[in-house]
C-alpha cells in the first residue's frame, strides 16, 4: 500500500513540476517518466501588417525603426535604438525606473506605444550631458553632490523626472518636490538625498 502512496506522490509532484515550468515558460525538468523538452519558445516575426515605421527625435538625433506595433517606448529605446540608459523596472509604470520626456513631458515610456510617439522629441539619460557626454546636467552632478544613489538602478529615472520637476516649477519647498517626485522616489535612504539635489539644482537655475 505504501509503495502505491509514494509512487502516487512522486508522479503529483513531477505533474506540478511539469505544468509550474511549463507555465514559466522554462523547458521541463527531465526525469525518467518525464521527457525531456526543449527551449524552442522563439518569437514568432510579427506580420507585415503589424509593423510600422516609427520616426522620432532622440537625444536631438532623428532615428528610425521598424517595430512592432505593439512595441513600447521602452523597448523601442533599449532593444532597437540601443539606448540602455532608461531601465525596465516593474513593467506597469509603478517604479519610475523608465521616466524618459517626451517633448519635454516626463512619460513612462514602458508604458505607452512607440508609435504614438511620430515624430516627436525624445529626451533619455544619455542626451542630458553636454558637450558628447564631458560635461554633466547640473541635476546630473547634484546627485552625485549630494550622493543621491542608492543602488543607482532607478536614478536614470529619477533624474529624468527631476528635471521636469524644475522645469515645471514644482520645487517650491521640499514637500512640494517630494510629492510631484513621488513616482520616481524609491523607498531606500537616499530619498531625502534626492530631494536636496533636486531643491539645489532648482535654486542654481
Amino acid at each position: 500500500m505504501s509503495e502505491t502512496f509514494d509512487e502516487a506522490i512522486t508522479l503529483k509532484r513531477r505533474t506540478f513540476v511539469a505544468a509550474s515550468t511549463a507555465v514559466a515558460g522554462l523547458p521541463l525538468l527531465s526525469s525518467d517518466r518525464l521527457p525531456t523538452a526543449t527551449a524552442t519558445a522563439t518569437a514568432a516575426p510579427a506580420p507585415a501588417d503589424r509593423l510600422s515605421t516609427v520616426r522620432l527625435t532622440v537625444n536631438g538625433e532623428q532615428r528610425t525603426a521598424r517595430v512592432d506595433n505593439r512595441t513600447s517606448l521602452l523597448d523601442l529605446l533599449r532593444e532597437h535604438l540601443d539606448l540602455p540608459g532608461t531601465k525596465k523596472g516593474c513593467d506597469q509604470g509603478a517604479c519610475g525606473a523608465c521616466t524618459v520626456l517626451v517633448d519635454d513631458r516626463r512619460v513612462n515610456a514602458c508604458l505607452t506605444l512607440a508609435v504614438m510617439h511620430q515624430g516627436a522629441h525624445v529626451t533619455t539619460i544619455e542626451g542630458l550631458a553636454r558637450g558628447r557626454g564631458e560635461q554633466l546636467h547640473p541635476l546630473q552632478q547634484a546627485f552625485i553632490d549630494h550622493d543621491g544613489l542608492q543602488c543607482g538602478y532607478c536614478t536614470p529615472g529619477q533624474v529624468m523626472s527631476g528635471v521636469a520637476c524644475i522645469a515645471e516649477g514644482h520645487t517650491g519647498s521640499r514637500a512640494e518636490i517630494r510629492e510631484w517626485m513621488s513616482g520616481n522616489l524609491c523607498r531606500c535612504g537616499a530619498y531625502t538625498n534626492i530631494v536636496s539635489a533636486i531643491e539645489q539644482t532648482a535654486k542654481e537655475a
